[in-house]
């Protein structure tokens, strides 16, 4: 249940604006960007390179929709591939250096089908054609050029089976069935399935295999609350695996793990204040490189001198952005790189390794400027109980900070974070005058074993304390005007929206509930087939609907909808399979019966977010005028 991050951003006309905020100088503020301007369609987004690096492939808007294109590296045009229009394509990869795979599911049901096609164009091809089966690639097996394994729910929806699938014809055979608690498949670097993790419900295995014609044994049982995630084999293909582990403390750490003895051998890297689970790798050179980790922002720590000096390079030639390397042909001669920051989605660049060389290939959204953009800045508070609280904090450009109208944007999951760079919807709120608080409260992940588990059976209680107490920092520094707060969340941050109007509704002003849960029995109720594994787990982590009936029934806003009274506006995707409709129309019906202003918008080929650019634009459009009525905020004279 998380919010995914909205793909980027548009164009309007002409606005003006009545802002109620006390200014140094009226001059000194932006102008008021278009909403379309924040949410319309990339440019180009998702470069990777072919395996021989001769070409490159990116996601491209045709006909409103995301499609994959094609382009020979040194060339000025590419090749469109794919023909969607209903939906943008998903995700894809490079099966071969010819051939190109890509997911795509209808009005949002996130039933992802897979598809092949090669890189002129010619042989499309539905690999797997199923109706209500979701697909996933577990290896692209990079050395095979005809095949890669992935998993299917076809013949059980609850479970996933792994599969060979010929990526030109179609043609696929079953190589391992699940026996109904298997969560994950993993293969060694010759794509044999050696290891698979387990879980039923409460307690998670790890299963393994020398021979992969051989059965599995289960070497290690933990809880779910212990994390021991397998990233790869050492490169010597043996009895050696690389993770990411919190076995015996509180920070999940990188670790070299032993598979016959089950042991822990050797830290690799741990950070004292956040969990490090990425790994980096050079394939070629069958070294590991380095680490990420993010604190207030992204950071990286190197092993590998060749790899720092090639960050090095990177950040030389393209000062005061984050630079990231998105892929590398096998032969690692070869990059994509993409820019960001706070204030920009950033740039796509090629770079030559051996001649040092680096070419612009696309700016993600050149028509947003960043001098226009506000600052994110970490900031950090105390929860009543004394927890140390991580958030974000961005302030409209050009106003003094002081008396502002607020816009409380808690994140989804729950158990998931917020980062610092571009958010196009927090700087669309900046650019409207308010002040924008994004609170990484206990339950957010990467903060270690002890802050997540203080969530457990805290919907609506702590965790939404944690947001209160965010507010009323925000009020004590005399940042927000206490008339004039408003909250607004996605997935679990629609939950936190409702809850905070519902157990606080004497806080907020107005909110925005988008895709949120609002009764927790059925939500539990309505979860997708393949979560079912996962129901003891959420029962220990939300509350079980039997033995914490009363519990869930506190925390469930539409239970209390006559504590609310502040103006709701919900947004609702009809086919969202992590949280059903049945969850917003229930909440507008009792606060309609009630006289309590709301409104209510319904996609009807949307899932679990709006991925559709006219749908964001509906969206956002209405929010804009909702939050300017409510707390008197800048906005477009015309939409």
């Amino acid at each position: 249940m998380y919010r995914k991050f909205l793909p980027a951003l548009l164009v309007l006309f002409s606005l003006s604006l009545i802002f109620s905020c006390t200014a140094t100088k009226k001059e000194q503020m932006p102008p008021l960007i278009p909403m379309k301007d924040f949410f319309r369609n990339p440019t180009k987004v998702s470069f990777q390179l072919s395996p021989d690096g001769e070409h490159f492939a990116f996601l491209k808007p045709w006909h409103k929709r995301l499609n994959v294109f094609v382009q020979k590296v040194g060339d000025t045009t590419a090749t469109r591939i794919t023909s969607a229009e209903a939906r943008d394509i998903a995700g894809f990869a490079w099966a071969n250096n010819q051939r190109i795979v890509y997911v795509q599911d209808k009005n949002g049901d996130e039933n992802y089908k897979l598809y092949g096609v090669n890189i002129d164009g010619s042989n499309f091809k539905i690999l797997t054609p199923f109706d209500k089966v979701r697909v996933g690639i577990v290896d692209d097996l990079e050395d095979n050029p005809n095949e890669m394994i992935i998993q299917m729910n076809k013949r059980d929806p609850r479970v996933f089976d792994a599969y060979r699938i010929n990526i030109n014809t179609g043609k696929m055979k079953m190589i391992a069935q699940n026996p109904g608690n298997i969560s994950q498949w993993i293969t060694d670097w010759k794509g044999n399935i050696r290891l698979a993790t387990t879980t039923d419900g409460v307690n998670t295995s790890l299963l393994y295999r020398k021979d992969p014609s051989k059965p599995f044994k289960t070497i290690l049982t933990t809880s779910f609350k212990e994390t021991m995630q397998p990233l790869f084999f050492t490169f010597d293909n043996d009895q050696v695996i690389y993770a990411a582990s919190n076995l015996g403390r509180d920070k999940t750490a990188i670790v070299k793990f032993d598979l016959p003895t089950a042991k822990e051998t050797e830290i690799i890297y741990q950070n004292p204040e956040v969990d490090v689970s990425t790994l980096l790798k050079s394939k070629k050179r069958k070294v590991i490189t380095g680490v990420v980790y993010i604190t207030d922002k992204r950071h990286y720590h190197f092993f590998d001198e060749q790899r720092k000096q090639l960050q090095k390079e990177l950040e030389s030639k393209l000062p005061g952005y984050e630079v990231v390397v998105t892929s590398m042909n096998c032969n690692e001669d070869k990059a994509m790189v993409r820019t960001y920051s706070d204030k920009t989605l950033g740039s796509y660049y090629f770079y030559d390794l051996n001649a040092k060389k680096l070419k612009k290939l696309a700016d993600v959204s050149p028509w947003l400027k960043e001098q226009y953009m506000a600052d994110m800045k970490p900031i950090q508070f105390k929860s009543r109980d004394g927890l140390t609280i991580h958030s974000y904090l961005t302030l409209p450009k050009g106003v003094e900070p002081k008396n502002l109208p607020v816009v409380v944007n808690p994140h989804g999951g729950p158990w998931a974070r917020d980062i610092w760079g571009f958010n196009p919807e927090v700087q669309f709120l900046a650019n409207r005058g308010y002040a924008v608080l994004q609170i990484n409260y206990r339950g957010s992940t990467g903060y270690g074993k002890k802050f997540w588990e203080l969530s457990f059976k805290q919907w609506g209680k702590t965790m939404q304390n944690d947001i209160t107490d965010g507010v009323k920092w925000l009020i004590k520094k005399g940042i927000a005007d206490p008339k004039r707060i408003a909250i607004y969340g996605g997935s679990y941050g629609g939950y936190a929206t409702l809850a905070g109007l519902t157990f606080t509704p004497n806080l907020y002003c107005c909110g925005v509930d988008y895709v949120g849960v609002s009764n927790l029995f059925t939500f539990m109720n309505t979860i997708p087939p393949y979560w079912k594994p996962y129901l003891d787990m959420f029962h220990e982590m939300v509350g079980d609907p039997k033995k914490d009936s009363l519990l869930l029934a506190e925390a469930s806003p539409v239970l209390h909808a006559d504590q609310i009274k502040a103006p709701l506006f919900i947004a609702q995707g009809a086919h969202d399979p992590r949280v059903n409709k049945a969850e917003s129309d229930q909440m507008v019906e009792a606060l309609r019966k009630r006289g309590v202003e709301v409104e209510y918008m319904v996609k009807e080929n949307e899932g679990h977010g709006f991925h559709n650019e006219e749908n964001r634009f509906d969206f956002y459009g209405a929010m804009e005028k909702f939050l300017a009525k409510h707390l008197g905020g800048r906005m477009a004279a015309k939409q």
